[in-house]
């Protein structure tokens, strides 16, 4: 499915008015229409009052549409007007036109005249579309600040109203939605937080655009989902076996990981590559930890590497690390390993000498962050995923949390195309973004897997896909979908998601 940006739907719009030939007046009819039946869906059918709130532009001649169709089947409507509709144009005019013929009730608000809303069963948020900049104003703030604290159940169309379509930031003051109508695409705002949390339930509603259309306009952001995997990522039959096949047919993954001090993070990396089907496993740590790891995971090969009795990697050499690499189809660097002296070029040397695919996460991204060089790198001939939090995020591209948080699909995707990198931006709603500016969404997950360990879980996943040859691309959109959907499968066994810990997500994988 694809999502689009406020000027994206703009285009595909004109495309389908001025190319296609279909009236707007047809679309905005097929729009209310769609979101009288979500509202009734949403009463599941029980009869009512619904109040319209509606502005002077296209948004809110769908819900006076809307407001007709909910009419004819028996709901009693009043349309609340923002302001005159003496002051409506194009669409939106003709169809305030047609609802005073009709005879809906209506009238224009005015702060002096208060609404007793508890007289409604629902309200429909039709003030202020994509097209609106900015916080709302005036008027239609006043609306909206009256709703939420109303706590009518209010139905949202295309988004809510004060929501930044492209972004998901809210504005203030902005509407409480508990579904959200989305006409013709998904738009960004809605599938970003903290618009998903203010859009309620997202209900997407074909309007008669044909959805090529987005193709054409050259829209590159998808959400994953089941048909997307298939129809985009060409991965028709996933994690399929032919039964005459044997370990080597699936893979070997070199997790370099872990420490003394943070042991558990390359054994749960490691378990996740061999939870992804990866035929071969080996795990290389600091040789005095070797021992003491015996027998914890006994399907992976551990492979020492010489730390002087640190128990750490300050003392390792990464010619050990490349020499391992060989002959291996990907190699996972970072979780667990600390920082040392000199480990921005500890990485350079893995970055650039090794052949195989590779994974980068946790302390391996801090080291390259740290690198002052790095725009210097050479550029790899394999595939190079990296898989930073936030945190993470914000050190590599020298930004700070909150700016990377503020649009999550633009900061991945700059990132991704100018290092020429896959990045998996981690968090609610994880972001991949691919050197070509391809991005793909993730809506499985839950706040349960806000937990330490499972992004070295991610990490191991998509190193394994990565080794049984699946693409960067593939295997960083299946990854952070198989991982969010463990994740939901592992909180259906806990009495709440708090209880949830990462070694529950790779057993559900």
């Amino acid at each position: 499915m694809h999502i689009v940006t406020s000027e994206e739907m703009r285009r595909i719009d004109r495309y389908a008015i001025d190319h296609i030939g279909m009236p707007a007046m047809v679309l905005m009819e097929n729009a209310g229409r769609a979101v009288s039946e979500e509202v009734i869906s949403f009463l599941e059918g029980r009869p009512g009052r619904i109040a319209i709130l509606t502005g002077k532009g296209n948004n809110g001649g769908d819900g006076i549409v809307a407001g007709r169709h909910l009419s004819e089947a028996g709901y009693q409507v009043h349309l609340i007007y923002a302001e005159s509709p003496d002051r409506f144009q194009g669409e939106a005019a003709l169809q305030s036109q047609i609802a005073h013929k009709w005879g809906l009730p209506h009238y224009i608000y005015s702060e002096q005249e208060r609404i007793n809303w508890e007289l409604y069963d629902a309200v429909v948020d039709a003030l202020l579309g994509t097209g609106s900049r900015g916080a709302p104003r005036g008027v239609y703030a006043k609306l909206i600040e009256e709703v939420n604290r109303s706590g009518r159940p209010v139905i949202s169309i295309d988004i809510p109203s004060g929501l930044d379509a492209d972004t998901g930031q809210i504005h203030t003051p902005c509407i409480r939605a508990d579904r959200t109508v989305a006409l013709a695409f998904t738009k960004r705002g809605l599938e970003q937080y903290p618009g998903v949390r203010q859009a309620g339930t997202v209900i997407v509603r074909s309007i008669g655009i044909p959805q090529g259309i987005a193709d054409r306009m050259n829209v590159n952001t998808y959400l994953i989902q089941e048909p997307l995997l298939s129809a985009k990522l060409a991965l028709n039959e996933y994690r399929h076996r032919q039964s005459d096949t044997h370990k080597g047919t699936f893979g070997h993954v070199l997790v370099a990981a872990g420490s003394r001090a943070m042991a558990g993070a390359g054994l749960l990396s490691a378990k996740a590559a061999l939870r992804s089907g990866a035929g071969l496993v080996s795990w290389a740590l600091p040789m005095s930890m070797v021992e003491p790891l015996l027998g914890h995971l006994p399907e992976v090969m551990l492979q020492g590497v010489a730390d002087e009795q640190h128990g750490d990697w300050r003392a390792a050499d990464p010619k050990e690390l490349i020499a391992m690499a060989q002959k291996k189809n990907a190699m996972l660097f970072g979780p667990g390993t600390g920082r040392f002296a000199q480990d921005d070029r500890f990485v350079r040397r893995i970055w650039e000498e090794t052949a195989c695919p590779l994974v980068i996460d946790a302390d391996g991204l801090n080291m390259i962050a740290a690198a002052a060089d790095f725009d210097s790198w050479s550029r790899r001939k394999s595939p190079v995923v990296l898989t930073p939090h936030p945190g993470e995020m914000a050190r590599l591209c020298g930004r700070s949390v909150p700016e990377v948080q503020q649009d999550r699909i633009s900061c991945a995707r700059n990132y991704a195309v100018q290092y020429h990198v896959t990045l998996v931006l981690k968090g609610a709603r994880t972001v991949v973004a691919t050197p070509d500016g391809t991005v793909y969404v993730n809506p499985t997950g839950n706040a349960g897997m806000a937990t330490g360990g499972s992004g070295d879980v991610l990490a191991g996943l998509i190193s394994g896909l990565l080794a049984q040859g699946y693409t960067a691309a593939q295997a960083s959109a299946l990854g952070v979908y198989l991982h969010g959907a463990a994740g939901d499968r592992a909180v259906q066994r806990r009495c709440h998601s708090a209880s949830l810990i990462a070694g529950d997500i790779v057993e559900n994988l």
